[in-house]
């Protein structure tokens, strides 16, 4: 290097100076990190956020994302539907509450489930895929909660429970009426002896209905629009027809569950479970009548599963009053209670009513329910909801509904969930699964 090349690249006394002067004053500027990142005045650290993603959003899982997303401890980025624009209702909904476009869309369910990032996911698909979605989740180390029927046969029910834990992940069914204020009320009171020892519980549910017919072929829209063999996943085959992607499946046997019975009995007859002091167990006999199919515990208790006409314009007389959709009734030797979604709860003797005076009704809203399934992430224990309370009261609903098709008494042992001396039903008690979506 020449004289004048390393003159040239000298710095000047001055300019060493005014540079160590520039650095100094950086270092001791104070840093401002923003109350967010560090977890204060209300905020939530990001490292310290559930981080969840959803599968199949249509009306009701919109609802529960909503109550999710609302929560300052959640971070949502992931949402897979095998129709395109409700990919990208969702994400629109994500990117405009977050001010960001990172909210990332997905057609096949395994590319999420392979983010390592995402800790829980909410499932709300059509029935078909409840159980073999959660049960792909959990294997997969995600937490789940998953809108109800949570299984649609009554082996998948068993095989969901197993697998939530045997891969020890918290799960949440669906059934948010379990932390619903006025239900929750009426079963503690059930539950305390106060209305004497329970002899009667009234479950409604919609009046079974099933159909085995196909609707009519129609051209199929491209796979990135409607991902048809997605949608079907695990069920048989059949032709396109766009009814059954916008909610026209239900009723239509390879779709549904128990010929529509769970879809209240997943809620009401739970309820009876809880009051009953019967999770973990189930009804033993199962006998269909005129408007109701009425069950029977080990304890004698009896469940009648009341059969309200749609579109529930008909009160059952087996109410008081109306209480709105999903009503329950617990009946004892010394009084009942009953309530339904309107909130409203009637209770006899009147004298009972100051057992409820600090009770405030929250809605429907699933909020509750939510709210309780991510604490469980948190603290790693079980939901209210959890797979095990859900096993049993969704088995005693297709135990139902089984008995209803048949159209004949049925006996079930609860220990190894089969039927006695029935080989008919125990054969119905599963469905093969089209490849490759077996369990």
């Amino acid at each position: 290097m020449t004289d004048n090349a390393i003159a040239g690249s000298r710095v000047s006394r001055r300019g060493l100076l005014k540079g160590l002067s520039a650095v100094s004053a950086a270092a001791a500027a104070p840093w401002v990190v923003p109350a967010a990142a560090l977890g204060k005045d209300g905020y939530v650290a990001p490292s310290e956020k559930i981080v969840l993603g959803a599968i199949g959003i249509g009306p009701r899982g919109r609802h529960d994302l909503d109550c999710l997303i609302a929560e300052k401890d959640l971070r949502f980025v992931a949402i897979c539907d095998t129709q395109a624009a409700r990919r990208q209702a969702v994400k629109n909904m994500a990117d405009q509450r977050y001010g960001n476009t990172d909210c990332v869309m997905y057609r096949d369910f395994r590319e999420l489930l392979a983010r390592a990032d995402v800790d829980a996911l909410l499932i709300a698909t059509g029935d078909r895929w409840h159980a073999h979605a959660s049960c792909y989740a959990v294997r997969a180390g995600k937490d789940v909660y998953s809108e109800k029927p949570c299984a649609i046969t009554m082996d998948l029910c068993r095989v969901l429970a197993e697998n939530v834990r045997r891969y020890g992940r918290v799960f949440q069914a669906g059934t948010q009426r379990r932390s619903v204020n006025n239900f929750r009320a009426a079963v503690q009171l059930a539950r305390s002896g106060k209305l004497g020892k329970l002899h009667t519980l009234y479950a409604s549910i919609y009046r079974p209905r099933i159909t085995y017919d196909w609707l009519p072929e129609q051209p199929l829209p491209p796979r990135d629009e409607v991902d048809w063999d997605m949608w079907l996943g695990p069920c048989p085959w059949r032709p396109y027809n766009q009814t059954y992607v916008r909610g026209g499946w239900r009723v239509h046997n390879d779709f549904d569950s128990g010929a529509t019975l769970l879809d209240w009995g997943a809620h009401t007859l739970d309820l009876c479970q809880w009051a009953n002091d019967a999770d973990g167990t189930t009804p033993v006999e199962y006998e269909p009548g005129e408007g109701a199919i009425t069950c029977r515990y080990a304890n004698g208790v009896k469940v009648v599963l009341d059969c309200l006409p749609q579109p529930f314009g008909d009160r059952s007389p087996h109410y008081h009053t109306s209480l709105g959709t999903c009503p329950v009734r617990f009946v004892g030797d010394e009084g009942w209670i009953e309530t339904g979604d309107s909130g409203d709860i009637i209770v006899y003797p009147e004298s009972l009513r100051g057992e409820l005076k600090a009770l405030k009704t929250s809605g429907l809203s699933a909020a509750q329910h939510t709210r309780n399934f991510l604490d469980c992430v948190r603290d790693r224990t079980q939901p209210v909801a959890n797979a095990d309370v859900a096993r049993s009261s969704h088995i005693a609903c297709h135990a139902a509904a089984l008995a209803w098709l048949l159209n004949r008494k049925l006996t079930l042992d609860p220990k190894t969930e089969t039927f006695v001396n029935d080989d008919e039903a125990n054969r119905m008690r599963s469905r093969a699964a089209r490849e490759p979506w077996t369990l």
